[in-house]
Parts: structure tokens; sequence; C-alpha cells
């Protein structure tokens, strides 16, 4: 579907890279408080951690959907991101 995939934690450079190995995608990692506020996403003042913030972005920069979480509820399955992009695609086609 030419899709590309990114992720980004909080967690500094050492243990991203032991969360990202095996992963096929662009892995960021140290994540600020300024990020989050940036993005809109709750920020855990006791865990001094961003809270997850998901956006599934179009080839042309358009957000399609987003999700803020706390803990794993609400979270985008990939199953769901690509039924999204097929009914785009179908819609466009008519």
């Amino acid at each position: 579907m030419g899709v590309s995939v990114l992720a980004a934690s909080v967690d500094p450079l050492e243990k991203a890279t032991e969360v990202a190995a095996g992963l096929s995608f662009p892995f960021g990692y140290g994540l600020t408080r300024g990020v989050a506020d940036t993005l809109g996403a709750w920020w855990n003042e006791q865990r001094n951690s961003m809270e997850p913030a998901e956006f599934v972005v179009d080839a042309s920069g358009k957000i399609m959907a987003s999700s803020y979480s706390f803990g794993p509820l609400g979270r985008f399955d990939a199953a769901d991101v690509v039924r999204l992009f097929s009914a785009r695609e179908g819609a466009a086609k008519k």
C-alpha cells in the first residue's frame, strides 16, 4: 500500500536500541515533554514519560486518524489502518 511506519520513544538510546531490535522501520528515541506538548499528548508526571500517541498520515501529510491513549486501550491495530486506506482508495475510485 506504500505505507511507512515510524516509531519513537522517551527511552534513551541504549533502551530504544533494545526495543527496536529486529524492527524493519525507523525507531526514534529521547522524546521530551516539549515533543509531547507539540503533539498534544498527555505527559505522565509520575513516570516522567509521554503516554502513547498514534497518527495515521497520508502521503500528502494529512492526518487521517489519531489516537491518544493512557495505556494499551484505544491503540491502532494494523488491520484497521489497512481498512482505512483501502476504504479511502475505494472512495477515490468512485
